[in-house]
């Protein structure tokens, strides 16, 4: 079963499932897969939670609520939502291992520090060996790739981030980690009784757009 996880950094939610999803390797080998969030939402027409009021304030103590229900430590960076091109740039260039993408997670999430400008983030290059920054995230293949990884997202159906892919079944957002757990132990779970007759569920009415 081939396994994709499509992040954000951007995402407070990635960064409760990251500890998840790394636990998952005992079991499945996944493919970190940074995508760009902002690019799916323009794509399907949608705002992000965060741009949404009322909705913003929620899901900023909802993360907040569900990292201490977790135990994982949690620090919102300076401002939220922040441009995270710069950090999915510097990971694709540090070649997207699972080493680079907890490490980014660490100093925007954990350490709450900012990483929306070539400066903000030159310390953290260092560190996964990048010296000259400003070309790794200038570079063209940096760029295509990270539009490529979206393009396959959305290609996949994906909607929201964090995304779990396993197989053909996408697995949306950190409460969903217990479903992607339970497809694993039995592949056939979703496929039968009441789960069959949702899949093909009519739609009553369609709100005008």
């Amino acid at each position: 079963m081939q396994a994709q996880w499509y992040f954000d950094f951007i995402s407070p939610f990635a960064w409760l499932q990251l500890h998840k999803v790394l636990a998952l390797r005992a079991r499945i080998t996944i493919e970190p897969v940074p995508i760009l969030f902002a690019a799916v939402l323009d794509k399907l027409g949608q705002l992000g939670p965060a741009e949404i009021p009322g909705k913003r304030d929620f899901t900023y103590r909802f993360v907040q609520w569900q990292a201490a229900q977790q135990g994982v430590p949690l620090r919102f960076p300076p401002a939220h939502p922040f441009n995270p091109l710069p950090a999915s740039r510097l990971c694709v260039a540090a070649g997207t291992g699972w080493d680079a993408v907890e490490r980014i997670f660490v100093h925007i999430w954990q350490k709450g520090e900012a990483v929306d400008s070539v400066e903000a983030i030159r310390g953290l290059a260092l560190e996964l060996r990048i010296e000259n920054v400003d070309a790794a995230l200038a570079d063209d293949g940096v760029k295509q790739q990270l539009r490529a990884n979206t393009a396959q997202a959305l290609d996949h159906g994906v909607f929201g981030v964090p995304t779990l892919r396993l197989g053909s079944e996408l697995f949306w957002g950190n409460d969903a980690t217990g479903m992607a757990v339970q497809h694993l132990d039995d592949p056939q779970y979703f496929d039968r009784d009441e789960y069959r007759r949702l899949a093909t569920l009519p739609q009553a009415v369609q709100r005008r757009r």
